[in-house]
This record gives structure tokens, C-alpha cells and sequence, in this order.
């Protein structure tokens, strides 16, 4: 089984993007049988990914292809919205790592908890700062492979 999460900026200005992560995901897809994504489930760049991996089990309905939902607490929005988020992911967890973390650092290291879970990191990083820029780094750092999609500049 192959894990990859997703790291990117909240705004994503590439027009190509999506096509980008459609064939980033088509080559994960020829080197495993089962896949587990990782979203965090904020900003453009997640959301993309999502919709990109929905897209892949239509795709590849032989493949078994999950998509999770990695969120840092509980939310209302979570409760009031539970039919959609039921529809649109095949999991929704909180690791336990994060129990009783502050909610300020939470993200920071549900970003981690999901790097260190993941095989690949698919990115979409163009300036350096920020939490998925911190999250990429980090992802260099213990070693794990990163395709960043934003356009070099």
C-alpha cells in the first residue's frame, strides 16, 4: 500500500494545476495496487487534490484508492455538515497524537502526523514561509520524496 499526503499553499495561482495533479496522481497510480491520500482539507491546493483522487477511483475502479480527511480537532462544522463529509471522504480520523494539543500548534503537527505516515508528498509550494512550507521541510528533513507542482519562478 502506498500513503501520499498533500502539502500546499491556501491559494493556488497555476492554471495548469489541475491537470498537473491529475498526471502527478496517474504515475502514483502504476506503482502500487492500493493507496491511502492524506488531505488536511484546507485551502485550493487540498481541495484540488481531493477532487483529482475522486477522479483516480473512477479511473481506476480496480485499484483500492482512499481518500482520508486528517483534521487537528473536532469542528461543529464537522457535526452540522456529517452527510457531506461522509459522501466525500472514505475516512475522517483525528490522530490520537493530537489529543489535548492546543489548538494553535494542532495543525502544525497534524501536517507532521501526516508526513510521517506518507510513502510521498504531492506539494504545491512557491514562496518560503508558511505552514506548508514548514510542512515540506519537514518532509526533507526525515527524507520522504516531494513533487512540488508549482510552477519555478
Amino acid at each position: 500500500m502506498t500513503v501520499c499526503t498533500f502539502a500546499g499553499h491556501r491559494e493556488v495561482y497555476s492554471s495548469a494545476i489541475e491537470a498537473d495533479i491529475e498526471s502527478a496522481l496517474s504515475e502514483i497510480m502504476q506503482t502500487d495496487n492500493a493507496f491511502v491520500f492524506y488531505s488536511g482539507g484546507m485551502g485550493d491546493f487540498d481541495k484540488k487534490c481531493e477532487s483529482a483522487v475522486r477522479g483516480m477511483k473512477r479511473k481506476y475502479p480496480g485499484l483500492s484508492i482512499r481518500l482520508v480527511l486528517v483534521i487537528p480537532y473536532m469542528t461543529h462544522q464537522l457535526n452540522r455538515d456529517k452527510e457531506y463529509y461522509e459522501a466525500s471522504y472514505d475516512d475522517i480520523v483525528i490522530p490520537s497524537e493530537l489529543i489535548g494539543i492546543h489548538y494553535k500548534a494542532a495543525i502544525k503537527k497534524r501536517n507532521r502526523w501526516m508526513v510521517d505516515q506518507a510513502d510521498k508528498i504531492l506539494a504545491y509550494i512557491y514562496r518560503d514561509f508558511g505552514g506548508a512550507f514548514d510542512t515540506v521541510k519537514y518532509a526533507f528533513r526525515i527524507g520522504k520524496p516531494v513533487l512540488n507542482l508549482a510552477p519555478k519562478g
